[in-house]
């Protein structure tokens, strides 16, 4: 079994049941969920709007390869309400990155991993931190508290009292 980490985030519709139905989905696909991290609300990265982001950080164990992971995470996207449009940065009820497969690096033009912006986003290092702070980046050579702390982005990262 492989270690894949994912990023879920979403600022539009019911967050608590688009993430539950999302946790479900994923490990029905994907496979079980073996840690996850706590929700986080985050101000909006790259584009500007009134509606927040949650976050959440997942490690699911999978004995999939990665474009099938791809492919599984982008049809939960649009099962959940998802709709792609032009601007790269928008609000969305569901977005579901792939961070890190092991420590596997790949370069393809649809998939690329570990995720590239990884290390520019507080949103991704924060939760992540929390489940695996010593998980070094296979491309950086360091680990996430250490990318966490080098980290220039300063949005909002803050923790909420909610189980999912």
């Amino acid at each position: 079994m492989n270690r894949l980490f994912l990023l879920l985030g979403g600022n539009l519709g019911n967050k608590s049941v688009i993430f539950k139905e999302a946790h479900n989905t994923l490990q029905e696909k994907l496979g079980k969920i073996i840690k996850k991290s706590s929700i986080y609300e985050t101000e909006p990265w790259g584009f500007k709007t009134k509606d927040n982001f949650w976050n959440q950080a997942l490690i699911i164990e999978t004995s999939l390869p990665p474009k099938e992971i791809l492919k599984i995470t982008k049809e939960t996207e649009t099962e959940l309400g998802r709709i792609r449009g032009e601007k790269r940065y928008t609000s969305r009820t569901i977005d579901i990155d792939i961070l890190f497969f092991e420590n596997m690096i790949i370069n393809e033009p649809n998939l690329e991993i570990p995720h590239p912006r990884i290390i520019n986003r507080r949103f991704v290092l924060v939760p992540l931190s929390e489940i695996a702070p010593y998980l070094i980046h296979p491309v950086f050579k360091k680990t996430i508290n250490e990318l966490l702390e080098e980290c220039t982005d300063t949005l909002e990262v803050k923790k909420l009292e909610k189980e999912i």
